[in-house]
């Protein structure tokens, strides 16, 4: 009788792995638009009450592991929420859904378009009234490169950029390390360009 008792115990926990094993399923599918039937991409499949989903391809199919009985839950912005519950009395490994998702309805607020008065108040208004950019002209007119190349020299140096100048001065001084440095007074190159300028005039007083 003990030894009968002591061979249960042991195979409980077997048991109750072949049976969780047993209701173990692979769910393979695809998601559709209800109104034309194609497919829809990025669409998020979750099971309910686990930490656990995944998402449709750019071909709307998806596949996920879950057990049977589980609810999947369908999710997309702009299309309504859809829950499917997997039978229980699923058979095989395998499952196959083809899920379609309806179109959600948005409503906006209304807007009223009224005319102007007469067409010299249009010149007008064409002329001189400010029209608030939304927010893509923002997002142009911040990514512009000659405005983020004018930043570039008034924007502070960070401290990657003092380490590398600071680095730079240091190896300068080095190449010169017990020696005189050269002074641009004894350059012809500098002679050469300060001739040059004086035969342009630009040291001359200017009114």
């Amino acid at each position: 009788m003990r030894f009968t008792l002591y061979l249960f115990i042991l195979l409980l926990p077997f048991c109750a792995w072949a049976q969780n094993e047993h209701s173990i399923i692979q769910v393979n599918g695809v998601v559709l638009s209800s109104d034309s039937s194609r497919t829809l991409p990025d669409i998020t499949i979750l099971i309910k009450n686990k930490d656990r989903g995944t998402y449709s391809s750019e071909w709307g199919v998806f596949t996920i592991v879950c057990e049977k009985g589980d609810t999947l839950q369908f999710r997309c912005l702009g299309y309504r929420p859809k829950d499917i519950i997997i039978p229980k009395n699923a058979g095989g490994s395998f499952f196959s859904l083809t899920q379609t998702m309806v179109q959600d309805t948005f409503y906006l607020p209304e807007t009223i378009v009224r005319p102007l008065p007469n067409k010299d108040y249009f010149n007008y208004a064409f002329l001189h009234w400010k029209i608030n950019s939304d927010k893509y002209e923002i997002a142009r007119q911040n990514n512009n490169m000659l405005r983020l190349r004018a930043m570039s020299y008034t924007l502070a140096r960070d401290g990657n950029e003092r380490q590398h100048l600071q680095q730079n001065i240091i190896t300068k001084q080095l190449e010169y390390q017990g020696q005189q440095q050269p002074m641009n007074i004894f350059s012809p190159l500098k002679w050469g360009e300060f001739y040059e300028a004086w035969k342009r005039g630009d040291f001359k007083k200017k009114d």
